[in-house]
């Protein structure tokens, strides 16, 4: 049983970027059962098929759409919001994401570090085209990452030019992600939008205790053996997406606010957390913000709230 169960949206419609595997897949199959049409935004368009054929089969009449998207390539994104075909969207979960491992700095097609530009600067720049068909009372929920506790954002060296390590610069673009949706917040409150920007992180996550959703994705009965002494304090995919379930749909949930598993942050239901300091500094959003929008060509909303 899930906090959405029973819970209705059949006039709604919510875009969920990476939505072919993962947390994203989760949050597209759960949020499909409650009626919404939802849209699977991806790269790779022959997965999305098999997402949305896996849906499918749990899902009886599940209304699902899928357009391209390529994060990393700022060029791409008018194009995908054209592909939408909507008049409006009552959400957008913005969960897509790269995690690198490789020693190498790598960079997207318009010289950005490609992590921070996947999972920061294309979603800011998605809100960005998003801006005229965000309804009003919609909800732009940002997914974060216990990695970016222990980081902090280098106002001078947002590419990793001079400081390139995969963990860490992985950290910092999902910092990046949740300074920019509290700012986001900030500024759509003293803009007088009724649109809620609200942060939401999965907790600890493992494939090996996520359920199998055939043909996308299978888990072997070793796998499942060897999840099962982490299921005390982690939890699947599956549940990792409940709080960004829960934040797009429970109305008593209001903007600024970030929300996690309970049970120490790493699992159970989810429940609202004080963010850390160094995520909602103004000062550093707002020079992100600054950069970010240079970066893109576009900023989602100018007006800054003072402090």
């Amino acid at each position: 049983m899930t906090w959405q169960s029973g819970h209705r949206a059949d006039d709604k419609t919510f875009l969920v970027t990476g939505a072919n595997a993962g947390i994203g897949y989760f949050a597209a199959e759960q949020l499909a059962a409650t009626g919404a049409t939802v849209i699977l935004g991806c790269r790779d368009t022959s997965k999305a098929d098999l997402a949305m054929q896996a849906i499918r089969a749990r899902v009886e009449g599940a209304r699902l759409r899928q357009v391209p998207l390529n994060l990393a390539d700022l060029s791409t994104l008018p194009a995908t919001v054209d592909a939408l075909g909507v008049d409006s969207l009552d959400a957008v979960v913005l969960n897509a994401g790269i995690m690198l491992s490789g020693p190498e700095r790598r960079v997207s097609p318009q010289g950005h570090e490609l992590m921070f530009a996947t999972n920061h600067l294309g979603h800011f720049a998605l809100v960005a085209h998003l801006t005229p068909v965000l309804a009003a009372g919609s909800r732009v929920i940002t997914v974060g990452s216990f990695a970016a506790r222990s980081e902090r954002l280098d106002l001078a060296d947002l590419d990793s030019k001079h400081d390139y390590q995969p963990k860490p610069s992985y950290g910092r673009s999902k910092l990046a992600q949740m300074l920019f949706a509290f700012e986001l917040d900030r500024r759509l409150r003293a803009s007088g939008a009724t649109i809620a920007s609200i942060v939401v992180h999965p907790g600890g996550a493992l494939d090996a205790l996520t359920p199998a959703r055939p043909p996308l994705f299978a888990r072997t009965p070793a796998q499942r053996l060897r999840g099962l002494p982490a299921n005390l304090v982690l939890h699947g995919k599956d549940a990792g997406a409940h709080p960004i379930v829960r934040a797009v749909l429970d109305t008593d949930i209001t903007g600024g606010q970030l929300w996690g598993p309970r049970v120490f942050g790493l699992r159970g239901r989810p429940h609202q957390e004080t963010p850390h300091p160094h995520m909602t500094d103004l000062d550093t959003a707002a020079g992100l913000w600054a950069a970010s929008s240079a970066r893109t060509g576009v900023d989602p909303f100018s007006v800054r709230q003072s402090p």
